[in-house]
């Protein structure tokens, strides 16, 4: 059985590494904005029969970044186009493929498993009022996992 612990740390040190931005899982990272909150969502499991402990694993995540005033501006608020450069940055760090060999700019790497699929499972965008300060962009990724 893949523990899906280790997915959730092996994409939050994904995501970090490529973005070079915080990521807290679940809640607020310990930073000011800009940030990305990662939440674990659905869970599926797939496969051989219930006394095989191999199950394929079929998890999705929300990746919300978040928007911020600039600490040097203190009466500046969030924008939209910063939120959308972090969804863009975010969706670059999980999805980029190398054109030429096909394989993933940026591995996601957990002991004992083979990443079958990774893919945007919906993506309804941006979600605060401007006048908010803070304005955040959603993504939910999905990740097809099978034990190596």
């Amino acid at each position: 059985m893949i523990p899906r612990r280790s997915v959730t740390a092996a994409l939050t040190a994904l995501l970090t590494s490529a973005t070079g931005f915080p990521v807290g899982q679940g809640r607020m990272p310990q930073a000011k904005p800009p940030y990305y909150l990662l939440h674990s969502l659905d869970t599926g499991l797939d496969g051989p029969p219930l006394t095989d402990t191999l199950d394929d694993l079929v998890v999705t995540y929300q990746v919300t970044s978040v928007s911020g005033p600039d600490p040097a501006r203190p009466s500046s608020m969030g924008t939209l186009d910063q939120a959308e450069l972090l969804a863009d940055k975010a969706r670059a760090a999980i999805l980029g493929r190398d054109p030429v060999s096909g394989e993933w700019l940026h591995p996601l790497t957990i002991p004992g498993v083979k990443v079958m699929c990774r893919e945007l499972d919906v993506e309804p965008g941006g979600t605060n009022d401007p006048t908010d300060g803070i304005i955040s962009y959603v993504q939910r990724f999905r990740l097809a996992l099978t034990p190596a």
